[in-house]
């Protein structure tokens, strides 16, 4: 996610590339590849709505590549935000009254404007001023609400925690320091960042094809007050930056390398760029609206990658990533043991955000149960708030996205599995416009 911008500090920029062939032209509005639609008008009024939408919302708009003319209407018309929810409305009945295809593809197209198109109206009032209690929003932009965990739960991990890494002080300062062992040296980043990125990208091809022009830049940033971000430029490009200002621990590494580009973020966009743009012409997808069902799926299906993408994952950092840093592979079995536990906590920060958000925490509360339950530091914490005063709901698409792709990719893969098979069920869902309620 992106919010905030301070002062912007490339370190370093290096270019991925993998080109064989000159890319193919984005379609700028002309005839959908497939035939018209009678959805088409309504899907290009609703890429309008959006653009018109991100002249209030700094975050709101995460990416465009379709036509230049449309944006440049929306910066210079810039409707208002009662405009923009009057004719939101009434894009949706226009929707509505166009039967439901027999073409499953294109019923789920249907449905996917319609969903989006809510999530837009409910933006809209959001801005305006009104605000919904944590569950309602989450259901209203992201289609899901996230269950409930009690403080017992987390006790359960910071028990185990506590038996990992034991010593003085407390808990969370023996976290600390014993996971400070593991930063990155500067010297040694890119080089280990080189090589997660490229196997990332290897293993995920030897499952899927991707565009062969597809390719990204990786920069390493500060004054963010994200980890990390993908920015899609469409033509299967990407920009990710890295923070350097958050602890580049090197677990972090292989979790960067897989959300933010195989087979995550970077991923999925080319996916629908090629597939739902390209093939289909439906221009809705040029369009990226961050609080909307879109970033249940992205979310969710980027932190699934990584375990999809790393099943070995313990193995690969220590025989590879270690030594690459410096760092005694001996060491990398309780460091990931570590890191696993930390997962688990996940749920603690979706908690913070819920209470907080409902009332029922004030601020100083909220920091000390993240540094409590989720293990943060003072300053992670403070970060962490800073994105949920920003974000609010938005928490919920990282861990409960994750779980609801395994489970569809469990169900639909069926009992025992292949790998392979995981694989087709996660790219076919990568490259569909599947919403949230289709993963439960």
């Amino acid at each position: 996610m992106r919010f905030s911008f301070l002062s912007v500090l490339v370190l370093s920029s290096v270019m991925l590339a993998c080109a064989t062939r000159s890319p193919a032209p984005v379609p700028s509005g002309g005839a959908p590849v497939e035939g018209p639609s009678p959805l088409d008008p309504a899907a290009e009024q609703y890429v309008k709505l959006v653009l018109a939408l991100g002249q209030h919302g700094e975050s709101d708009v995460d990416a465009y590549y379709g036509p230049e003319a449309w944006a440049r209407e929306a910066r210079t018309t810039r409707l208002s935000l009662v405009e923009i929810g009057q004719r939101t409305a009434a894009v949706m009945k226009a929707v509505e009254a166009v039967p439901v295809p027999g073409d499953a593809l294109v019923a789920m197209r249907r449905r996917f404007l319609l969903a989006q198109l809510s999530a837009l109206s409910t933006r809209v009032r959001m801005l305006s001023g009104e605000r919904l209690t944590f569950d309602d929003e989450s259901q209203a932009l992201y289609g899901a609400r996230a269950p409930r965990h009690s403080k017992a739960e987390f006790e359960a991990v910071l028990a185990r925690l506590d038996e990992l890494v034991p010593g003085p002080g407390s808990l969370s300062e023996r976290v600390d320091r014993f996971r400070q062992r593991f930063v990155i040296p500067l010297d040694k980043r890119e080089a280990v960042y080189r090589a997660a990125i490229a196997e990332a990208r290897r293993r995920t091809l030897l499952h899927g094809v991707l565009p062969d022009h597809e390719r990204f830049t990786l920069e390493f940033v500060s004054g963010k007050s994200w980890g990390a971000y993908n920015w899609f430029q469409g033509n299967a490009t990407s920009l990710i930056q890295i923070n350097t200002e958050l602890p580049d621990f090197i677990g972090r590494v292989v979790l960067l390398a897989a959300h933010e580009g195989y087979p995550g973020h970077h991923v999925y966009s080319s996916l629908l760029e090629q597939h739902l743009v390209r093939e289909r012409g439906w221009v809705e997808f040029t369009v990226y609206p961050l609080f909307s069902p879109m970033s249940f799926i992205a979310e969710g299906s980027a932190d699934y990658g990584v375990e999809l993408a790393f099943p070995d994952a313990e193995a690969y950092v220590r025989d590879v990533l270690f030594p690459l840093a410096g760092f005694d592979p001996k060491d990398a079995a309780p460091y990931m043991r570590l890191e696993a536990l930390l997962t688990q906590l996940s749920y603690a920060t979706t908690e913070a955000a819920r209470a907080w958000l409902d009332g029922r925490l004030d601020r100083e509360a909220t920091r000390d149960w993240l540094m409590r339950y989720a293990m943060m530091s003072p300053a992670r914490a403070e970060l962490t708030m800073k994105n949920t005063e920003a974000n609010r709901s938005y928490v919920i698409n990282y861990n409960l996205g994750r779980d609801l792709v395994r489970q569809y990719v469990e169900r639909r893969a069926g009992p025992g599995a292949t790998q392979e098979r995981r694989w087709e069920v996660f790219l076919e869902l990568l490259a569909s416009p599947r919403l949230p309620a289709d993963l439960q």
